[in-house]
């Protein structure tokens, strides 16, 4: 029974001094054991203040990867070790370091939804949150922007920059389709429109805001907002519907399911902290590298 199933993982979480974070695009159920939920860096920053010495990380393997690179002395634990994100596979650290030859001297900014070795290759990170703040902040240098493009393009037009762009994607975030939003937009004619910068720039130009899924949970509180037609992965909207009773979210495109988070469940949870596997620790010289562009990042939002 998963009542059982949830007493147990309480059980285990105060015996191995455990925290567990849930990213907004987890199963409501996994959310709903969460002690903390957000986007991944707000959950890497959240694991650097608790006192656990477990970090059980219910998300993907780069966001694993991040909270290792923030918090070396802690054990991280990934449910499923099999979460991994397209994306962030759609460039290699080898890739970049070839790429970075064919332009000498450009500043590299890498999308957080990436590898710990191609952030070690780099000399920023950024969030879809904080992008256009940290392009903003680096003055006169060619810029490398990896791997989404569609982050990468809304930037450039938010800050006028002009910037190489990796041809990378967010699977997920591609699914959903201009005609998603205007027929969403007929049927529900008062609703206000948010999507994520990942999507499609010709979804992005239907919308009322881009927004990062933290930017997305701060916007549906506002009283304003009654009903929101939400453009990223349809699980944010359990917990916008639990945040906001009597409010109405509308997902853009059913379409927009993003398998690898689906793949961590309560089962995976606990046998997890029975195990105290998979774990994800970033190899220590790989992880000082890491850590500079997310440092830089850090100091200028």
């Amino acid at each position: 029974m998963v009542s059982n199933i949830i007493k147990r993982i309480q059980e285990l979480k105060k015996a191995r001094n455990a925290v567990i974070l849930s990213h907004n695009y987890q199963r409501g159920e996994v959310q709903d054991i969460a002690d903390f939920k957000g986007d991944s860096l707000e959950l890497a920053q959240q694991a650097t203040k608790t006192k656990a010495d477990v970090i059980v990380f219910c998300g993907v393997h780069f966001m694993a990867e991040t909270a290792s690179i923030l918090n070396p002395q802690k054990k991280v634990l990934l449910p499923d070790a099999g979460a991994g994100c397209p994306m962030a596979d759609m460039i290699t650290a080898e890739q970049l370091r070839q790429k970075k030859k064919e332009l000498p001297g450009v500043t590299v900014v890498t999308y957080v939804n990436s590898t710990a070795e191609v952030k070690s290759e780099s000399d920023y990170c950024c969030t879809s949150a904080n992008g256009v703040k940290v392009v903003n902040a680096i003055k006169d240098k060619e810029i490398l922007f990896v791997p989404d493009q569609y982050l990468g393009d809304y930037i450039i037009k938010k800050t006028g920059k002009s910037m190489h762009l990796w041809p990378g994607y967010c699977p997920t975030h591609v699914n959903i389709l201009p005609e998603d939003i205007e027929r969403r937009k007929k049927e529900f004619p008062n609703a206000k429109v948010v999507v994520h910068p990942e999507c499609r720039p010709e979804v992005i130009a239907l919308a009322d805001e881009a927004l990062s899924t933290s930017g997305m949970v701060r916007y549906a509180a506002r009283e304003d907002v009654k009903e929101l037609i939400v453009g990223t992965e349809i699980e944010i909207v359990h917990r916008l519907t639990k945040e906001n009773p009597g409010k109405k979210f509308i997902p853009a495109s059913n379409k927009a399911i993003c398998p690898d988070m689906k793949k961590i469940t309560l089962e995976k949870i606990l046998a997890s902290l029975e195990t105290l596997a998979p774990e994800v620790k970033v190899p220590e010289a790989i992880r000082v590298k890491a850590l500079l562009p997310v440092e830089r990042m850090l100091e200028i939002v």
